[in-house]
C-alpha cells in the first residue's frame, strides 16, 4: 500500500509518499481502507519534533483523523482517535494514546485500528467531512460541555478562530443557546465566523482586543483558549467564578500569571484533551441531528501532504485540511 510516511524531523518537506507494507491487526482490531483522511495541528507538531510530547519512533505514518471501508463487514466508518481511554470519563486513563503517534496513522491506504474505534459515519456527512470530523469536534465538545460546563445563557469566547476545533466550538456553543465572542488576526476569518452564528469578534492584534471584547459581550462565562500564551488575557475576559479551559499550546509553553487574579476573583483554570467514546458518542448523536458540519479549508491528493501541512503552518487556513486516499491498497 501507499503511505506518507515521517522518517526524520523537520520541515513539510520530509514528509514521504511511500510504498510499505500492509498493516498486520491484532487481536480486537480489523483494517480500514482509507478514504479520507484529515490534518491536525497535532500533525505538524510531531513531523517537526516539537518536544519529548511529541516525539515517536521513527518511521511513522500520520494522521489521527480518517474515514473508510471496514475491510471484514463492508460498513461505511469514521475513526475515533481516543485509543485507551479507559473506564473513567472524568479523565483519559495511563493508557490512554492519540492515533498517528506513536501508533501509525491515517495517511495510508489501509490503518489497523481496535474495532471499539469505529463508530458509524454519518450518513448525512461525505467521506471528507467525516474525516474532518472526530478530533476537532470531539476536543470542542469536551472542553464546552464535559469540562467548561456550558450553560444555554451563557457567554463564551473562542480564542484564534479558523481552526477545525475553534469553529466546531462556534457551532456547538450556539446550538446550546450561549452567547459566542472570537479572536483572529483577519477580518475574513471574523466573517466568516459570524456566519456560523458567533455573535462579536476581535482582532488579537489590536493593542486592547480584550477590552474590546468586554465591551462588546460583557464578561464571559468561560473561555476556550488553544494559544496557550494568552491565559493572562483570557483571565482578565472572565467574570468572577469563570471559567477558563486550557485545551492547546499554539504559542508556546509557558506562560507567567498574577496568582492573585486567579484565586481572588475564584476563577477556574480547566485543561482539556480529546475524549473518550462516549464523547464522540454525543458528538455524532450532535451531527445526525443537524447541529453540527464540519468546515473544510481545502482537499488535497494524499501525495500532497507536505503541501498541505505547510498551509496549516501558514495560519491561512480557515476550517480543515483533508487529504483524499485512493490506489492499490483499496483493492479487495
Amino acid at each position: 500500500m501507499q503511505a506518507v510516511v515521517l522518517c526524520d524531523h523537520g520541515a513539510p518537506d520530509v514528509l514521504e509518499l511511500r510504498d510499505v507494507p500492509e498493516p498486520v491487526p491484532g487481536e480486537g482490531e480489523v483494517v480500514v481502507e482509507v478514504r479520507a483522511a484529515a490534518l491536525n495541528r497535532r500533525d505538524t507538531l510531531i513531523r517537526a519534533g516539537a518536544g519529548p510530547a511529541y516525539r515517536f519512533p521513527l518511521p511513522l505514518i500520520l494522521g489521527s483523523d480518517g474515514a473508510g471501508i471496514r475491510r471484514d463487514t463492508g460498513s461505511e466508518v469514521v475513526i475515533l482517535p481516543s485509543l485507551n481511554w479507559g473506564t473513567s470519563e472524568s479523565v483519559a486513563g495511563p493508557d490512554f494514546r492519540i492515533l498517528g503517534g506513536p501508533r501509525d496513522g491515517t495517511y495510508a491506504e489501509l490503518v489497523a485500528v481496535p474495532t471499539e474505534n469505529l463508530f458509524p459515519k454519518p450518513p448525512g456527512l461525505s467521506w471528507q467531512q467525516s474525516a474532518a470530523l472526530p478530533l476537532a469536534a470531539l476536543t470542542a465538545f469536551r472542553a464546552l460541555f464535559r469540562v467548561g460546563d456550558l450553560r444555554p445563557g451563557e457567554r463564551v469566547v473562542v480564542l484564534g478562530v479558523g481552526s477545525g476545533v475553534s469553529l466546531a466550538a462556534i457551532q456547538l456553543a450556539v446550538h446550546a443557546g450561549a452567547q459566542v465572542a472570537v479572536t483572529s488576526s483577519a477580518s475574513s476569518k471574523l466573517a466568516r465566523a459570524y456566519e456560523l452564528g458567533a455573535d462579536a469578534g476581535a482582532s488579537y492584534l489590536d493593542a486592547d482586543w480584550v477590552g474590546a471584547l468586554r465591551e462588546r459581550i460583557g464578561e464571559a462565562d468561560l473561555v476556550l483558549d488553544s494559544v496557550g500564551t494568552t491565559w493572562a488575557e483570557s483571565l482578565r475576559l472572565l467574570r468572577p467564578g469563570g471559567r477558563l479551559v486550557a485545551l492547546g499550546g499554539t504559542g508556546g509553553s509557558e506562560v507567567t500569571l498574577d496568582i492573585r487574579s486567579v484565586y481572588l476573583s475564584q476563577k477556574r483554570i480547566l485543561g482539556t484533551m480529546m475524549g473518550s467514546p462516549a464523547d464522540f458518542g454525543e458528538v455524532l448523536r450532535i451531527v445526525d441531528r443537524g447541529e453540527l458540519m464540519p468546515v473544510i479549508d481545502s482537499v488535497s491528493s494524499l501525495g500532497d501532504a507536505a503541501m498541505a501541512h505547510a498551509r496549516m503552518e501558514s495560519g491561512q487556513h480557515f476550517g480543515k485540511l483533508v487529504l483524499t486516499v485512493s490506489g492499490s491498497g483499496l483493492a479487495t
